[in-house]
């Protein structure tokens, strides 16, 4: 064992109590140590089965509870406390923060080599939660967000950022907090601290909790705080706010669906404008137009958008008008997709290009054979409507079927159903500013795929 790693984590046999080592009168800075013993009250440590360490050695993020043994500590951690993560020996592998409840039990935060590194982050949250979301921050302004042209962007993608549960998106002035996990709750105060010294230009913070992700989780959702944090002045949170993506403007709503916007997309956005020039467009579940206007900007003909909802649908229609846009080309009608394109069938019509982005039809697995019909269905009336050689644009950002691999096979069932062809022409999933964790690949949710349909 290494000495800098002895200094983390040799002492976790014995029974003393998590301390700093105070700064030397040299003027070293201090580090911890970290120890778990069951006698003292220290650190508890959550022990795995022989045989389970591995996967979680390799990274994996979430300590599932059907791999643990035993956990030492009197008294027993509570929810969203620092556990420290032993093999069956009782060596750490890393440290996390502990749920009571959950079917993970522990959501691994560093792993014993990061230790070693970054001692000074070793079983601080709040040190870690500041070095995390910096690293977010520098991500992003490597990809050139935000700039000029954009200011929407997802600026922490959970695992994909190493914290578990945290989604942050950023429009314009304003931060949306998805949160999921209980440790999160108990730990608000920091991140929002976190978020209001690491992202410039900042004047809101709106916290919307995942409620049915926070049940799974075991939070008690009746103590959940005032959604918004409106900082350094009390100001008012908007309603509606304007944001830009690649060069076009949106009014979004902050009530609206997952954080108001779907930032994923955008990538995908801007490549339909780049294929658009003199087609005919028809964008199914449209929401507030991002396809449509894409289209619109990239020369289409006519582009038609269909969407259930009715709020969704005058935030299109705001966006029309915002972007300067014709708005006898870009039209936008309420309507279940479905029928619409029954009905459409029904007359003969088709289109250049179809977009078809449903929303999430399979929220479990025990769900995906239902849904893969729905998938189905939905693909081959898309399909019908698609010109021969035409482009049709399909979506699935449910995580069961995309981690499934059975899209594509679903695709091909559509074609054969529908009397078409079908060749893949180019597949994507959320844009780069929704980084995956390998170790963690139930974090990929997002399939776009375009298709030729002959």
């Amino acid at each position: 064992m290494s000495r800098n790693l002895a200094m983390v984590y040799g002492v976790l046999h014995l029974p003393s109590r998590l301390h700093r080592v105070a700064a030397s009168s040299s003027g070293s800075s201090s580090r911890p140590q970290l120890s778990g013993s069951s006698s003292s009250g220290g650190v508890a440590k959550v022990v795995l089965k022989k045989g389970k360490t591995q996967l979680f050695k390799d990274g994996s993020p979430m300590v599932y509870s059907g791999a643990v043994d035993r956990i030492i500590g009197k008294p027993p951690p509570q929810t969203g406390d620092v556990v420290i993560v032993a093999d069956g020996t009782e060596n750490p592998i890393g440290w996390g923060l502990y749920n009571s409840v959950s079917m993970f039990c522990v959501r691994l935060m560093q792993l014993q080599h990061e230790s070693t590194r970054d001692p000074s982050c070793a079983l601080n949250i709040e040190k870690l939660l500041q070095t995390r979301i910096t690293q977010a921050v520098q991500l992003r302004n490597n990809l050139g967000l935000p700039s000029p042209n954009t200011n929407a962007y997802r600026l922490v993608n959970s695992e994909g950022d190493r914290l578990s549960g945290l989604i942050v998106d950023v429009f314009g002035d304003i931060a949306v907090v998805a949160s999921s996990a209980a440790w999160l709750e108990k730990h608000r105060n920091h991140v929002e601290a976190c978020l209001r010294s690491s992202i410039h230009g900042i004047n809101h913070i709106n916290w919307r909790p995942s409620l049915d992700l926070l049940k799974e989780d075991g939070f008690d959702i009746s103590s959940l705080k005032s959604s918004s944090s409106p900082l350094p002045l009390p100001l008012p949170l908007p309603e509606r706010s304007m944001v830009v993506e690649n060069g076009i403007t949106y009014a979004i709503s902050l009530e609206g669906q997952k954080t108001g916007f779907y930032t994923d997309q955008r990538e995908n956005r801007h490549f339909i404008s780049t294929i658009s020039a003199g087609k005919r467009v028809l964008d199914l579940c449209c929401y507030s137009g991002g396809f449509a206007l894409n289209a619109a900007r990239g020369g289409a003909t006519t582009v038609l958008g269909i969407d259930s909802s009715v709020p969704a649908l005058e935030l299109a229609r705001e966006n029309v008008i915002l972007n300067h846009m014709d708005p006898g080309k870009v039209v936008f009608f309420k309507q279940d997709s479905t029928e619409f394109m029954k009905a459409a069938l029904s007359r003969e019509e088709t289109w250049d290009i179809v977009i078809l982005d449903p929303p999430k039809l399979a929220p479990r697995k025990k769900v995906l054979h239902n849904a893969a019909g729905m998938y189905r269905n939905l693909n081959s009336l898309a399909m019908r409507l698609t010109s021969s050689g035409g482009m049709l644009m399909t979506c699935s950002c449910s995580g069961a079927m995309t981690q499934s691999g059975k899209f594509l096979g679903i695709l091909q069932s559509a074609a054969a159903m529908a009397g078409r062809k079908i060749t893949v022409v180019r597949e994507a999933g959320a844009a780069s500013d929704h980084p995956l964790d390998p170790s963690y690949p139930q974090g990929h949710y997002l399939s776009n795929i375009l298709l030729r349909v002959l």
